[in-house]
C-alpha cells in the first residue's frame, strides 16, 4: 500500500517526529511503498536515521531564510477563514505561503493513505484532502491541551477525515466527549527495545529529557531535586529550548544540576542513569519516559493530563505523585534513591511494560488499520 507521512518539520527534533520516522520505517521495512512529506524544510539532513526506503520529500523549503509574517498578514489569514486556527501551536508556521503550498499538495493526492500529524496539518488534510484518499489524523498530544479555537476547529472539521488515532483511552474518552462525530481509534506510538542496553541502576544520576519549554515542567523538576537530601546524586537533562536562560537561573546547586543539552546518543545516557523523572504539566503519550522503561530505568512521574496515568500503575512500574506538587515530585525521587530493592522491582517491571510497546506488537495494528480502511473505500 501507499502510505504518506505528513509533518511539519520532518528535519528537526522532537518526540512527534521520531515516533512518526519510527513508524515510517516500519512500514518501509514490512513492504510498503512509503514516503515522509515535510510541509517545510529548514535544515539539509533529517535529525533521526529514516530508512533508505523510505522517499524523503518537502513542500516548501526554507533553507534560504523564512518570509516574514507582519500582524496584519494574521489578521488576513484570519479573516480569511484559513484551515490553520491562531490558537494552534505551531501557528507560527503556517505563513500564508506555506499554509497555500501545504493546501495545494493535499488537493493535488488522488490514491493511497495520508497521515497527519498535527491539527494544523490534520485540519487542511480535512478540509482540502480528496476522498479518493484515505486521511488519517494523529493525535500526538491531546483534546484538552489544544485552544479553544482549535477545539472548535477539531469538533467542525474532523469528522472530514476517515479516522483520528490517539495515544491514550484518556484522551479517546475526551474526543467522544467534545467532538462526538470524530471517529476515534486508540494507536499508541511505539519504541525501540532490541540492542538497548539495560540500566545497572547503581549510577546515582537521575535523567530528564524534553525541549526547555513551560509544558516540560523543568522549572518543577528544579526546586523539587534541591529539596532531594543526597547530595551524592545529581540530575541532568537533556534538551534545547528558550527557557533555558531562565532555568538557569533558578538552579543553586550548580554542581548537583546540569542542562547538557542536545544529544545523539540519549539512549547511552538513560543506560548510564537510575531514575527517570517526568516533570510535564502535560502529555501525550511520553515517548522518552517509554524509551527510559525500555533500559529499566525507575520512573516517577507527576500523573498529568495525559499518559503517565495510562502507563504507570502507581508503585507497580513507577510512581505518580500529583500534577504540579514539587515537594511530592522531590520524595517521589528520594523514595528511589534511598530503597534499593524498589527500584529494581519498579525498573523491572517497567521494562516489561514498555515490551507492549515495540513496534512488533504496535506496526501489525497499524496495518490491519491500514488495510481496514482501504477495503472501506
Amino acid at each position: 500500500m501507499k502510505i504518506r507521512y505528513m509533518l511539519l518539520h520532518a528535519y528537526g527534533m522532537g518526540g512527534t517526529i521520531r515516533t512518526v520516522i519510527t513508524q515510517a520505517n516500519a512500514m518501509a521495512q514490512r513492504g510498503h511503498d512509503v514516503e515522509i512529506v515535510s510541509a517545510v524544510q529548514r535544515r539539509d539532513r533529517p535529525q533521526f536515521e529514516i530508512d533508505p526506503r523510505v522517499k524523503v520529500t518537502a513542500v516548501v523549503d526554507e533553507r534560504g531564510g523564512i518570509e516574514p509574517v507582519t500582524f496584519t498578514d494574521r489578521v488576513m489569514r484570519r479573516l480569511r477563514g484559513k484551515a490553520v486556527p491562531e490558537g494552534e501551536f505551531a501557528a507560527h508556521w503556517f505563513t500564508a505561503h506555506v499554509e497555500k503550498a501545504v493546501t495545494e499538495y493535499v488537493a493535488s493526492l488522488d490514491d493511497g493513505i495520508l497521515v497527519t500529524t498535527r491539527p494544523g496539518l490534520n485540519l487542511i488534510a480535512a478540509r482540502h484532502g480528496r476522498k479518493s484518499v484515505v486521511r488519517v489524523g494523529q493525535e500526538h498530544m491531546n483534546l484538552r491541551t489544544h485552544k479553544e479555537p482549535v477545539r472548535q476547529d477539531i469538533a467542525r472539521h474532523y469528522g472530514r477525515l476517515d479516522l483520528v488515532t490517539v495515544l491514550t483511552k484518556t484522551d479517546k474518552n475526551e474526543y467522544e466527549r467534545l467532538a462526538p462525530g470524530v471517529k476515534t481509534r486508540l494507536m499508541p506510538n511505539s519504541v525501540h527495545i532490541a540492542g538497548r542496553r539495560q540500566s545497572q541502576l547503581t549510577n546515582r544520576r537521575v535523567i530528564a529529557a524534553g525541549r526547555l519549554k513551560t509544558q516540560k515542567g523543568f522549572d518543577l523538576l528544579i526546586p523539587a531535586f534541591e529539596q532531594v537530601p543526597h547530595k551524592d546524586w545529581t540530575l541532568d537533562v537533556y534538551g534545547e529550548g528558550s527557557s533555558l536562560p531562565k532555568l538557569l537561573n533558578k538552579i543553586t546547586e550548580a554542581e548537583r544540576i546540569r542542562f547538557r543539552g542536545r544529544t545523539e546518543r540519549l539512549w547511552d545516557e538513560l543506560a548510564d542513569s537510575s531514575i527517570y523523572v517526568l516533570s510535564s504539566r502535560f502529555e501525550g503519550l511520553p515517548m522518552v519516559m517509554l524509551e527510559a522503561m525500555a533500559h529499566g530505568l525507575a520512573v516517577v512521574s507527576f500523573d498529568c493530563p495525559t499518559g503517565p496515568g495510562d502507563v504507570i500503575v502507581h508503585n507497580v512500574n513507577g510512581l505518580l505523585v500529583p500534577p504540579k506538587d514539587v515537594t511530592a515530585l522531590a520524595e517521589g525521587i528520594t523514595r528511589l534513591i534511598e530503597d534499593d530493592t524498589l527500584r529494581k522491582r519498579l525498573g523491572a517491571a517497567a521494562l516489561e511494560t514498555a515490551r507492549n510497546y515495540t513496534a512488533e506488537s504496535i506496526m501489525p495494528r497499524w496495518e490491519a488499520l491500514f488495510t481496514e480502511l482501504l477495503e472501506r473505500r
